[in-house]
Formats: C-alpha cells, sequence, structure tokens
C-alpha cells in the first residue's frame, strides 16, 4: 500500500485542489488519511480505482443503453 499526497492526488487525477475537497465532501471521491497534525494522504489504490471508475463510466455512455430482447437477453 502506498500512501500519496495531494500534488500527486491533483497530477493524477488532473483535478483541482477545491474540486478534490469538493468531491470528498459530496461523498464522490476517496478521503484522505491522516499523516499527522497537518499531513493528510490518500491510498495511491483508491485513487487509481477512482479513475478506473470514470473510465468505465465513459465507456458505458459511449455504448448507449443496452437492450434487453424478449428473453432477457441482452443485445
Amino acid at each position: 500500500m502506498r500512501i500519496i499526497r495531494l500534488k500527486e492526488v491533483i497530477d493524477s487525477t488532473g483535478l483541482a485542489r477545491s474540486t478534490i475537497y469538493k468531491y470528498i465532501a459530496e461523498n464522490t471521491f476517496p478521503k484522505p488519511v491522516s499523516l499527522g497534525d497537518r499531513c493528510v494522504g490518500w491510498v495511491d489504490s483508491e485513487v487509481h480505482d477512482w479513475i478506473l471508475a470514470r473510465v468505465e463510466e465513459r465507456d458505458q455512455a459511449e455504448a448507449g443503453p443496452v437492450r434487453v430482447s424478449r428473453l432477457g437477453v441482452a443485445v
């Protein structure tokens, strides 16, 4: 497990600091881990999974709605 600091989160996601904290408040981005009194970091794998989920959402949106036949099979 690897902990990354805010600069690397920003570099990895392309998001601004304020957007990251906005998403955290909305519970749509991984929460930071306290590393000390004034120091936080993020679990690298959680940020990576969040990015992969955005890619998956994009791919599903591009594929369009899934049609289901009368037999209940996706076509």
